[in-house]
């Protein structure tokens, strides 16, 4: 899969590929992903114990706590096309939405979304006595609110085929789950896909009201400057019709609501001059 993207320029339409340069936490995360995938190809041990082993962590409760977290840093060593296509997919998905949010913003989401695939796994597979490793819990989960960002971005499928991103990812999702097979970690996956989707409907809703909230305090500072303004008109208004009777007639003959009006009004506006 490709990502296109379509900006305006003088010249028509410019066409670029991928997200571009990789953001600070998807390099760490590429860099940390690797180096265990070498520790695991050195000893089968680093799998077995950091690898999410739904029935093991149960028995041996609370030994195995951190299995939930490390499991999303391990992949299978039968192949390199796991690790390979989930960094891929982190690449190439993840990339604009750290940019997007900030790379700190963007780390709590990946791990709390890789930690979400953990959980489901936990709960509705606590007997299973395999090991659950790889980042792709997370990576559905970056999915999901890649789907929900930009859903009329376009993917080239097999680097031929436009296809839209909101047609895309759900497509893609749903052949993962008809043929990905017998070792694939589907709660796992679904866990992460859901906390997406909550996360991003949230950021969503969060970044609405924010805006609702500004425009409503523009509109009331709008307000509150038009009636100052207003009155700030008819005070002047006034003070000019002062000063044409006192060139008419004298300030001697200023009644004393005029004299007290004059008098309020400059101090007024001896205030507001800087």
């Amino acid at each position: 899969m490709r990502n296109r993207q379509f900006s305006g320029s003088p010249g028509g339409r410019r066409v670029s590929f991928g997200p571009g340069g990789i953001s600070p936490f998807i390099k760490a995360m590429l860099i940390v992903n690797l180096a265990v995938w070498i520790l695991q190809w050195v000893s089968s041990s680093v799998t077995s114990s950091f690898g999410l082993t739904p029935a093991r962590f149960f028995s041996e409760f609370p030994n195995l706590f951190y299995q939930p977290v490390t499991y999303m840093f391990l992949h299978s060593t039968g192949s390199i096309g796991h690790i390979l296509f989930n960094m891929f997919a982190l690449w190439m998905f993840g990339t604009e939405i750290e940019r997007t949010w900030g790379a700190k913003k963007f780390g709590w989401f990946y791990m709390l979304a890789g930690l979400s695939g953990g959980v489901v796994s936990l709960v509705f597979n606590s007997s299973f006595q395999g090991v659950i490793v790889g980042a792709s819990a997370a990576i559905y989960g970056l999915l999901v609110v890649y789907w929900v960002m930009f859903p009329d971005r376009f993917l080239y499928i097999y680097f031929l085929f436009p296809v839209k991103v909101k047609w895309a990812i759900p497509g893609f999702m749903v052949l993962g789950f008809l043929f990905g097979g017998a070792n694939i970690a589907h709660l796992a996956h679904l866990g992460g896909a859901v906390f997406g989707l909550i996360y991003a409907k949230s950021d969503l809703r969060q970044i609405s009201l924010t805006n609702k909230l500004k425009n409503l305090r523009h509109k009331k500072q709008e307000a509150k400057l038009q009636k100052n303004r207003g009155k700030a008109e008819e005070t002047m208004k006034r003070v000019d019709a002062i000063l044409d009777k006192i060139n008419e007639v004298g300030l001697e003959n200023l009644s004393r609501e005029e004299r007290k009006f004059l008098d309020e009004a400059s101090s007024e506006l001896s205030d507001k001059t800087p």
